[in-house]
C-alpha cells in the first residue's frame, strides 16, 4: 500500500510559510472530502427512505461513485486503487438497480450508520479543530506582539507577559499538533468510511434478494468483497499503529520543546548557550520599517541562502532578497532601536543603509549575528579594512567574470581563448611555502585552449551532429564521428563531463595538489555564484585526450598524453576529478577540474589504460627505429668494405678492416663494429624490460620528448610526462 501523505508534526511549532502552505493543501482536501462524503450520505439516505424509487437511487449512487475520479483531491493520485475500487462498485450497482427494494432497517444498520459516524465523529471534528486552531493562532500572535512591545526597563511586566506568551504558545502548539494529527488520520479514514457503507449495502442486497443470486452472489463478487474487507481491516490496523506513534511523538515533541515555549527562558530552566559556529540559519524576526509617522515592526520569516539574506512573509510563496552579504562593508552587530530588547543591526557601506531586526532572546540574536558574520567572512570581507585583502585585485570585477561561464551556450565557432584579464574569476588562493599554488593565481572558469602548441588539431570531426544522452556513457554511439587518427587507436572511451575550472600549480603531481585545487575552485564558484558549466564529451584514446562539443562534434581542447603528468579522483565526491598538465613552452603546470555523471574512478582508470598502451607503443616504436638504424649502419659498413676490396690486395685489405664477425659463408658477408655490438646488447636489455613491464600490474611512465624518465604517480595513477 502506498505511503499516505502526512503533515510533519515537528514543524508545527515553527509555523513556517512552507508548513502553512502545506496545511492549506490538507485543509482544502478535507473540505473537498467532506463535501463528497455529504453527497454520498444523501445518496444512501435516498436509497433507504425512497424504496419505491430504488432503481433511480441506486443508479444515482453508482454515478456518484464514478464521479470520485473527477474530484480534484490535492493529495489523491489520479490512478489510485480507491478510484478503481469505486469504479468496480459502480458497475455492480448498475446490476443491482434492476432488483427489488431493500429493507430500510438493513440499510439503516449496515449502510447509514458508518456514514453518519464518519461525518459526525471525523469530518465535523476537523471543522471544530480548524476554528480552535485559528483562535489559538490569533491569541499567540497577540501575546507575541504584547511581549515584544514591552520596554526592557519594565522587568515585572516582562515577566508577566513572558508567562502569558508561554501559555499562549503552548496552547497553540498543542492545538496545532492535534489538528495536524486529525488531518493525517483523515487520509486513512477516507478509505474506511467511503468503502464500508458500500460493503454493507451489498450485503443487505444479498441477504434480502434470494431471487437475485445469479446477479449478486457470483464468486467474483464474493472475492472482490473479501479483498475490500481485508483492505479496510488493514487500513484500520495501520491507523491504530499510526495513532499510537502519533501520540508518542506528540509527547516527545512537547517534552523537547519546553524551552521553546518561552521567548526568554526563566532562570530555573537549563541555560542553552548560543551556537556561534552556524553558517546557515532561519527563523522569525521582527523587522523595523519606516512609516510616514513613526516606525513599524513586522514579524517576518528570515533565512540565509547562497550568501544572501532572504525574507518571506506568511502569505508569500517564495522568499525575496533583503541584502547581499557578499557586498563589501557588510557586518552585523548588536544595536538599539525604539527602546526594544535583543536588537541586531546589519550595516552596509555600499548602500549606506541599515537593516534593523529584533530577536526573541539574546541567544537568537547572538546566533544570527554570528551566522551573518561567518557568511560575510567567507565571502572575503574583514571588518576594519579599507580594502578586501582576500579578494583578487588583478583583472576585472566578479560580475564580469561570472559572465564568462555563460560562453558555453554560444556557438562553438565563436569560442576563442580567454584573455588573461578574463581568466581571473575568483579570489586568489592562499599562498605560502607549503601551498601548492603560485602567488596571485587566477582561476579560469571558462573552457578554452590552454596553449597554441596544437594549431593542427582537426576542429571539425566527421559525421553529423548527434544529441548525447548525459546518462548513457557508452562509447558506441560517439566514436563513429571521430577522425582517422582516433579510429586507428587501440583504445578509445568517451565520457560526458562538465568543466568546473583550472588553476596554475607549482608541482606536476600529487594527490594533495588535485584535492586542494578542487576545494579552491568549488569554494570560489560558491562565493561568486558561478553556476554555469561548460559541458563537453571527453574522448580518451591511446593517441590523445580530447574535449569535444557534444552538439556539433567540434574539438575544444586536445591534450597530448605525454603532457598529462598526474590524475586523481576526489576521495569524498565520486563525481569530481582532476588532472595536471604541463605547458611545454612556459615550463609551468596547470590543474583542470571536471564533474562527471559516472564514477570518476572509471575516467581515471581509462586515462591510466590509455597511457599504458601509449607507453608500450612508444617503446616498440623506439626499438624498431634502433634496429632499423643498426641495419642501415651494417649495410653502409658492408658496402664500404666491398668497395675497399676492389682497390687493394687481400693482405692490405685485412689490415685496414676493423674487427669483424665472420659468418658461415664468407669473411665479409656480415660486418659490425664494437659500438654496434654494444648497441645490440643494449636493445636486447630494453626489450627484456618491455616484456617484463607488460606483465607488471603497475603502469610505467612514458619518457618525455627530451628522453628523461618520469616517476610514477601515487595512488596507482602513472604519469606520462
Amino acid at each position: 500500500m502506498p505511503d499516505m501523505p502526512k503533515l510533519h508534526l515537528e514543524d508545527a511549532l515553527e509555523d513556517s510559510p512552507l508548513t502553512r502552505n502545506l496545511l492549506s493543501v490538507f485543509e482544502k482536501d478535507a473540505l473537498v472530502l467532506k463535501k463528497y462524503s455529504v453527497g454520498l450520505h444523501n445518496c444512501c439516505q435516498r436509497v433507504m427512505s425512497a424504496q419505491n424509487e430504488l432503481c433511480a437511487a441506486t443508479q444515482n449512487l453508482a454515478q456518484h461513485l464514478r464521479n470520485y475520479e473527477l474530484q480534484k483531491f490535492s493529495l489523491e493520485p489520479e490512478n489510485s486503487v480507491l478510484t478503481s475500487t469505486l469504479e468496480q462498485f459502480a458497475a455492480y450497482l448498475d446490476n443491482v438497480s434492476s432488483l427489488q427494494q431493500v429493507l430500510s432497517a438493513q440499510f439503516s444498520e449496515s449502510m447509514m450508520f458508518p456514514m453518519t459516524k464518519a461525518l459526525q465523529a471525523d469530518l465535523d471534528e476537523i471543522s471544530t479543530m480548524y476554528e480552535m486552531f485559528q483562535i489559538a493562532t490569533h491569541d499567540h500572535e497577540q501575546a507575541m506582539n504584547r511581549f515584544m512591545k514591552v520596554s526592557k526597563k519594565k522587568d515585572r511586566e516582562v515577566q508577566e507577559l513572558n508567562e502569558e506568551l508561554y501559555a499562549m504558545r503552548k496552547k497553540y502548539h498543542q492545538t496545532a499538533l492535534h489538528y495536524y494529527s486529525s488531518l493525517n488520520a483523515v487520509q486513512y479514514k477516507r478509505k474506511c468510511f467511503l468503502l464500508e457503507p458500500i460493503v454493507g449495502y451489498i450485503h443487505a442486497q444479498r441477504a434480502y434478494f434470494s431471487m437475485g443470486y445469479e446477479t449478486v452472489c457470483k464468486p467474483d463478487i464474493e472475492t472482490f468483497l473479501q479483498n475490500i474487507q481485508a483492505s479496510i481491516q488493514g487500513v484500520q490496523a495501520e491507523l491504530q499503529i499510526e495513532t499510537k506513534k502519533t501520540v508518542d511523538m506528540i509527547d516527545s515533541i512537547e517534552q523537547q520543546n519546553q524551552h521553546s515555549y518561552y521567548a526568554e527562558p526563566p532562570i530555573n530552566m537549563p541555560y542553552i548557550p548560543p551556537n556561534i559556529s552556524l553558517v546557515q540559519k532561519s527563523g522569525y524576526l521582527f523587522q523595523r520599517s519606516k512609516q510616514l509617522i513613526g516606525t513599524k515592526w513586522d514579524r517576518v520569516f528570515f533565512f540565509t541562502q547562497a550568501g544572501n539574506l532572504m525574507r518571506q512573509a506568511m502569505d508569500e510563496v517564495a522568499g525575496s532578497l533583503v541584502l547581499d552579504l557578499n557586498d563589501d562593508g557588510v557586518f552585523a552587530e548588536p544595536g538599539e532601536a525604539d527602546d526594544r530588547r535583543n536588537v541586531l543591526q546589519i550595516n552596509t557601506a555600499k548602500h549606506r543603509r541599515h537593516v534593523v531586526l529584533q530577536a526573541e532572546n539574546e541567544r537568537e540574536r547572538d546566533e544570527w549575528i554570528a551566522t551573518l558574520n561567518h557568511i560575510v567572512k567567507d565571502s572575503g570581507f574583514v571588518r576594519g579594512d579599507k580594502q578586501v585583502p582576500q579578494k583578487s585585485q588583478r583583472g576585472s570585477s566578479v560580475s564580469s567574470q561570472q559572465s564568462m561561464s555563460t560562453t558555453s551556450t554560444t556557438s562553438p565557432e565563436k569560442e576563442s581563448p580567454a584573455t588573461p584579464a578574463q581568466q581571473s574569476a575568483a579570489p586568489t588562493p592562499s599562498t605560502g611555502p607549503n601551498s601548492p599554488f603560485l602567488a596571485e593565481t587566477p582561476i579560469q572558469f571558462d573552457l578554452c585552449t590552454p596553449d597554441d602548441a596544437t594549431p593542427n588539431v582537426n576542429k571539425s570531426l566527421a559525421g553529423p551532429p548527434k544529441r548525447i544522452n548525459p546518462f548513457d556513457q557508452s562509447a558506441t554511439d560517439v566514436i563513429d564521428s571521430l577522425d582517422q587518427a582516433i579510429d586507428n587507436a587501440a583504445f578509445v572511451e568517451s565520457f560526458l563531463v562538465r568543466f568546473l575550472g583550472s588553476m596554475e600549480v607549482k608541482q606536476d603531481r600529487g594527490e594533495k595538489v588535485v584535492h586542494e585545487t578542487i576545494r579552491q575552485i568549488m569554494a570560489a564558484r560558491a562565493i561568486h555564484n558561478v553556476f554555469k558549466m561548460t559541458e563537453s564529451r571527453m574522448i580518451v584514446s591511446s593517441e590523445s585526450m580530447r574535449l569535444v562539443e557534444p552538439s556539433s562534434n567540434t574539438v575544444r581542447v586536445q591534450f597530448a598524453l605525454e603532457d598529462i603528468s598526474y590524475w586523481a579522483a576526489h576521495p569524498e565526491n565520486n563525481r569530481l576529478f582532476g588532472f595536471i598538465t604541463r605547458n611545454k613552452g612556459e615550463g609551468s603546470y596547470a590543474c583542470h577540474i571536471f564533474e562527471c555523471n559516472v564514477s570518476s574512478e572509471e575516467i581515471c582508470s581509462a586515462i591510466g589504460s590509455a597511457t599504458k598502451m601509449a607507453f608500450h607503443a612508444l617503446m616498440e616504436k623506439k626499438a624498431a627505429e634502433k634496429i632499423q638504424s643498426l641495419k642501415n649502419k651494417e649495410k653502409s659498413l658492408l658496402l664500404a668494405n666491398i668497395s675497399a676490396l676492389e682497390d687493394k690486395e687481400d693482405g692490405e685489405v685485412e689490415e685496414a678492416l676493423p674487427t669483424t664477425r665472420p659468418s658461415g659463408t664468407g669473411h665479409y658477408m656480415h660486418l659490425i663494429g664494437d659500438d654496434e655490438q654494444d648497441m645490440l646488447d643494449e636493445m636486447d636489455q630494453e626489450m627484456s624490460k618491455l616484456d617484463v613491464s607488460q606483465d607488471s600490474p603497475r603502469d610505467a611512465s612514458l619518457p618525455t620528448s627530451q628522453g628523461s624518465e618520469s616517476k610514477p604517480a601515487s595512488g596507482g595513477e602513472e604519469s606520462l610526462a
